[in-house]
Formats: C-alpha cells, sequence, structure tokens
C-alpha cells in the first residue's frame, strides 16, 4: 500500500502559513468501515474503483496518506456564545481537495483523525454517536435540498476514546465546499497583517464568489453575496424546523454550507424559543433567533474586512454597517416566499404576513407538531382530527381556502408546490438518538433504517409512518451534546 495515489490538490496550502498546519492524520489500529457512501463518491467522480477494500478503509480512517499530498489542520478563531476564542482543527485535517471534472473543488476532511496543535489538551479524537449523528443529519439535509457538508463514509477506528464514559472510537470523513469560516476571517484579522486577510479573501472569491471578482470594491460585495447566501440558508433551516444548536462564529461556513452537526435537532412541537442544545443556557441560538445570530456573525466578519475597505475608518465602518443592515429585507423577503410555499401560494397578497404568522400562533398555542401540521396541510382531502377541529383553527382555514381562491395556479399545482417543500419525515431526535444508542452497541440497524426513511423525505409510503410520529412523553430526548 505505499505506492497508494489518490489524487487530491492542496491550494488552501498556498495561502500564509500561519493560516494551517501541515501534518498528518495519526494511524488507528484496527480501523472498519461502518457505513461508506457510493451515491456521494459518484455524484462528485470521486472514484475509488481502483482500489482494494483495503485500501479504502486504510486511506478513510487516515492510515494512509495518498503520495503527493499535503494534508493540514486548519486555524481559525471563533466567538462562541459571544465570547471570542482562537480555535482551529483540534481533531480534523483535510486530506487534500477533490477536483471535479466540471472544475469544481471539494474538501475531504477527516474528523478524529487525531491531535493538531489547534488541540488545546484534546485527544484529537471522535466517539463514534457523534460522528453517527453528524452522518444522519447531513445527508438528511441534503436529502430535503439543504446545502450541506456532506459524509462520506463513518469508519471504526477500533480504538476507546474516553470522554464521562469509555466510548468506541470513529473517524468521519466529510466532503464540504470549502471549510472557510467567519472564524478564519477573524483569525486572519488577529495577526495585524492585511496582507494575510487579502490573501484569505482572494481565495475565498477564486473559490466561491467568482462573480464579484471584478467589483470595485470586493470587501463589500462579498458581504453583500454572503448577506444573500446565509439568509437562503437559514430560511432553508425554519422551513424544516432545524436548530443547529451553536450557531458560533466557527460554525458558520463561507461555502453556504451547513456546517459541524454537533448538539443539533429538528423541532417537534411548534415552539420559536426552542433549544436542544445543553450549553445554550440563555437561549441564544434557539429556532426563532437564528436569522438575527447570522446577521450578528457576519458582523464580525465585516469587522475583519474593515481593514481592506479603502476609506478613512469612520467611511468604511458606514458603508460596512449599510450592508449589514440589508440583512432583515434579505431574510424577510426569503422567508414570506419560502412561508408561501408552504402554504401553495405562488404569488404575493398583503395578507398573506398576517395569514402566516396566525398560523404560526395557533400551532405555538395547541402545541402542534411542525413537520406534520404542514405536511397535514398539503393532503388534497379535508384535514381532519381532533387538534384541527377547534374554532381557532377553522377559521384560519377558512380564510387560507379564500386565499387560495385568488391563486392562478390550480388547485393541484399548489398542492404539489406544499408537497415539495413541506417533507413527509425529518430524523427526529428521538430516532436518532435511538439509532446511536444501538450503534454504539453495535447494532447497526436502527442506523441504516433511519438513513434509508430519509432518502426521499418528500415521498410517502408505510415505511416511512413510524418515522412521521411524534415522540411519545417518555420518548422525548430535549437535549443534545456536543460530543467532543
Amino acid at each position: 500500500m505505499t505506492n497508494f495515489n489518490f489524487p487530491l490538490e492542496s491550494t488552501y496550502a498556498e495561502l500564509p502559513d500561519v493560516l494551517f498546519s501541515k501534518l498528518s492524520p495519526t494511524p488507528v489500529s484496527q480501523p472498519e468501515i461502518i457505513i461508506f457512501n457510493p451515491k456521494l463518491a459518484d455524484e462528485i467522480g470521486l472514484n475509488f474503483s481502483e482500489t482494494s477494500e483495503e485500501q479504502r478503509t486504510h486511506f478513510l480512517s487516515g492510515n494512509l496518506v495518498p503520495q503527493g499530498t499535503a494534508p493540514f489542520a486548519q486555524a481559525y478563531a471563533g466567538h462562541q456564545f459571544g465570547n471570542f476564542t482562537v480555535l482551529g482543527d483540534g481533531r480534523a485535517i483535510v486530506l487534500g481537495e477533490h477536483r471535479t471534472s466540471s472544475g469544481r473543488r471539494f474538501d475531504l476532511q477527516l474528523k478524529g483523525s487525531g491531535r493538531t496543535p489547534y488541540s488545546r489538551g484534546g485527544d484529537g479524537r471522535a466517539a463514534l454517536g457523534p460522528m453517527l449523528r453528524e452522518y444522519i443529519i447531513s445527508e438528511a439535509m441534503h436529502a430535503l435540498g439543504i446545502p450541506t457538508t456532506r459524509s462520506l463514509a463513518v469508519v471504526n477506528s477500533g480504538e476507546t476514546v474516553y470522554r464521562e464514559t469509555e466510548l468506541p472510537g470513529a473517524i468521519l470523513a466529510r466532503i464540504a465546499g470549502s471549510h472557510i469560516r467567519v472564524g478564519t476571517f477573524e483569525f486572519a484579522s488577529l495577526q495585524g497583517d492585511t496582507a494575510i486577510t487579502q490573501a484569505l479573501l482572494d481565495y475565498l472569491i477564486d473559490r466561491h464568489f467568482p462573480e464579484i471578482k471584478e467589483s470595485e470594491n470586493q470587501p463589500l460585495a462579498l458581504l453583500e453575496a454572503v448577506i444573500e447566501q446565509q439568509a437562503k440558508l437559514i430560511t432553508h433551516w425554519m422551513r424544516v424546523g432545524f436548530i443547529h444548536g451553536v450557531m458560533n462564529t466557527d460554525n458558520m461556513a463561507l461555502s453556504g454550507e451547513t456546517i459541524d452537526y454537533g448538539p443539533c435537532a429538528f423541532m417537534d412541537t411548534f415552539a420559536p424559543d426552542t433549544v436542544f442544545s445543553s450549553i445554550d443556557h440563555k437561549g441564544r441560538y434557539a429556532y426563532a433567533n437564528q436569522p438575527y445570530i447570522a446577521q450578528w456573525n457576519i458582523a464580525r466578519l465585516a469587522e475583519s474586512l474593515l481593514p481592506l475597505i479603502e476609506g478613512n475608518k469612520e467611511e468604511t465602518i458606514a458603508m460596512a454597517e449599510d450592508v449589514l443592515n440589508s440583512f432583515e429585507q434579505v431574510y424577510k423577503k426569503r422567508w414570506l416566499s419560502m412561508m408561501r410555499s408552504k402554504l401553495g401560494l405562488a404569488s404575493a397578497e398583503k395578507e398573506d404576513e398576517k395569514l402566516i404568522t396566525d398560523l404560526l400562533d395557533w400551532m405555538h398555542a395547541s402545541q402542534s407538531d411542525y413537520t406534520n401540521t404542514f405536511r397535514n396541510l398539503s393532503n388534497s382531502t379535508l384535514i381532519s382530527g381532533e387538534l384541527y377541529a377547534s374554532k381557532n383553527f377553522q377559521n384560519w382555514h377558512s380564510r387560507w381556502q379564500d386565499r387560495l381562491e385568488k391563486e392562478e395556479q390550480d388547485r393541484e399545482s399548489s398542492i404539489a408546490q406544499m408537497r415539495s417543500v413541506n417533507p413527509s419525515v425529518i430524523p427526529r431526535n428521538h430516532k436518532v438518538e435511538e439509532a446511536l444508542q444501538a450503534g454504539e452497541q453495535s447494532d447497526f440497524k436502527p442506523f441504516h433504517d433511519l438513513i434509508n426513511a430519509m432518502n426521499e423525505p418528500y415521498e410517502e409510503g408505510e415505511h416511512l409512518l413510524p418515522y412521521q410520529a411524534p415522540p411519545q412523553p417518555g420518548e422525548k430526548v430535549l437535549q443534545t451534546f456536543c460530543g467532543t
């Protein structure tokens, strides 16, 4: 296996040295692939046809570094729950970048691959449960049509990691458009050398925002593009009731993808203040706060870019603030459009916002299930059930039917529109935890069953019924953990 060759590039390593550290993953004793994602590999043209099963296993565990590659861990900083900290890849290493036939570039990163200069006392390893969680949620997000990093494989390391208890260790092979974060720019700015921030900006524009290359003021053009990008992403989260859990600036990827699935979850009962993260004691990253936090994070990016904006300090701050203030309008426009689509409305009327908020208020007061309520509304037959028999709901339903009558598209088109954006199934937290707990005991059937259920989340089928039901009182999982 010493002559193993798997073409990967490392253009990120051409940036200033302070932004990364070159090193290889730490080998593990007995790697074994638990799940491999052939569909993802085919989608991006990652060809394993000329590698043996043994080579693939050792490659995806970090035991085998291809010839000519230059693996590295990235340095970055971050505002974690509002507090600034210098960070970095403490347990992750980018093996390199895969380039598709169309020229698109993807990072191949191994998470749980050993200590790095940024480990800060950690062991650099990952437990099996959190890596299975990231596989489930990231692939579910992709199936739901939401920009996300992807999971290529989970490998059992054959070793034990020590947290509160002894746990089986694992490595996740992650695919991402890149791992450049808001926190990467915060770290670059911290160096006090504008040449470093400029190099990072040039690289980011080349890789993700080539359309702004000719802009006269690239830093401001980037902020405008990121506002559009992140408003779109957060709108998707709100559409399916997803709660990231830890929207620190180091967890906002400038590729526009959802990244780092730690204490994340999907909301069952609709409640805007829903929090799942065990460490979010004040609700900073609650469901309803996510758009505000996105704007706050982009403001931190703006601060890092200020030295690159031409003009005196007061002028540059004013220009940046003008751009940042556009976020609210951009997001609200996207949110209203998204909510209209959830109700089968293709046109826009003044009454729509109140129609939408009245439904959400009723859902909150009645403790109705977010996913199932919208999916039930998507049915062509009259919605039924004790929950929907209330006078408040019936009054709202009549208003909605009247509003649908104003649509130029026919009722079948409205229903089809609704069914394309209102999933029938999500990875409910109690089902995720059930799969993780079984997996830690080497029973992967619940894990694979859940993965299969999430393949077509907008379809119907008998096999989905166990995954559509909200948790019973004894099944509710109210807290999720980072698992680091």
